[in-house]
């Protein structure tokens, strides 16, 4: 990966740590079904009047946009609002990159060197470190529903490298946009169903009082930031790097959600748990840099213009053997 690359990733992870802050706010004021189809309904009105389709198979825009739009944070928002801190939910979500690296070894036949395997054990051990240290403050029920949905994103990542493999030159803007189109209608319904059919627009007309603001600031950062800048970049370099290289970046993710939930919401983590942040930042990096081959440094074009060949073997052979499943 190159400097360049590794500081968008950087960049992505300081963007989705500060995004649990404000899915916090958000869950404070709706309830996790609505707020998840609410976050990308805000996203797909305009894509679908204004972003032409980009060329990539249905079914794996349909798998990206489920994996990492429904799985995802259906159960990561019903987490959070049954009670799982907001600082344990970063470091647990991140279940994603093992799951990833090990969905892209299975389906995409990606190989993983023994250095790379390494860092992803010294990062994991971390993470372990982390939760148990954490553990305490958390019942059993949220801790599965957050690894659930670190098990969505995973599927959501390997749907997003499988479009861009089978799409010469696909913007992974657009990608990413078209991703939200996916969401919005099942997780409605899901809300109707579960939730009640008019608590989560009641709540949403409630926000635009003066006490309600906070939750459509939490939106717009979620939506802006969080999801389209953030996502964009991730599907970015998901479309460059093989999963198992990009992926254990997201390991970072737990270290900025849970210095900003001391800051600002007052989860106080003791010494053990920063010791666990520093072997995660230490096993993240050794993954990501194991074995780094010389590559040349992208074209000066916009983002939105660049070239997406992946680093390694092209992963189409795979793609045309889970079609066929």
């Amino acid at each position: 990966m190159t400097n360049r690359d590794r500081l968008l990733g950087l960049t992505v992870v300081l963007l989705w740590g500060l995004n649990f802050l404000a899915i916090r706010v958000g869950l404070d004021h709706f309830p996790p079904f609505f707020f998840a189809a609410l976050r990308f309904a805000v996203i797909a009105v305009p894509v679908l009047l204004l972003v032409p389709r980009p060329n990539v198979p249905w079914r794996w825009l349909l798998l990206y946009g489920a994996g990492f739009g429904i799985l995802q944070f259906a159960f990561l928002f019903t987490a959070m609002r049954t009670g799982m801190p907001t600082g344990l939910a970063s470091l647990v979500l991140q279940s994603s990159a093992p799951f990833t690296v090990l969905l892209g070894a299975i389906f995409l036949k990606e190989r993983l060197r023994p250095i790379q395997l390494g860092g992803i054990a010294v990062a994991m051990a971390g993470m372990a470190v982390i939760g148990w240290d954490r553990s305490q403050h958390a019942a059993l029920l949220p801790l599965l529903l957050t690894l659930a949905g670190g098990l969505g994103w995973a599927f959501g990542n390997i749907g997003s490298r499988l479009a861009a493999a089978e799409s010469e030159g696909v913007n992974p803007l657009h990608l990413t946009l078209w991703m939200a189109v996916v969401p919005p209608l099942p997780m409605f319904a899901l809300s109707a169903l579960t939730e009640g059919p008019a608590t989560g627009w009641t709540d949403l007309i409630d926000s635009f009082s003066p006490s309600g603001w906070p939750a459509l600031a939490a939106l717009a950062y979620i939506v802006l930031l969080g999801t389209i800048a953030g996502s964009g970049l991730w599907t970015y370099l998901m479309s460059r790097y093989p999963a198992g290289t990009v992926a254990p970046l997201s390991l970072l993710v737990p270290v900025v959600g849970i210095a900003a939930s001391w800051a600002f919401l007052h989860e106080t983590p003791s010494a053990l748990a920063l010791l666990g942040a520093v072997v995660v930042i230490a096993g993240a990096f050794t993954a990501t840099s194991a074995g780094k081959r010389p590559a040349p440094e992208p074209s000066a074009a916009p983002l939105a213009d660049a070239s997406f060949a992946p680093a390694e073997a092209p992963v189409a052979p795979a793609a045309a053997q889970l079609a066929k499943a």
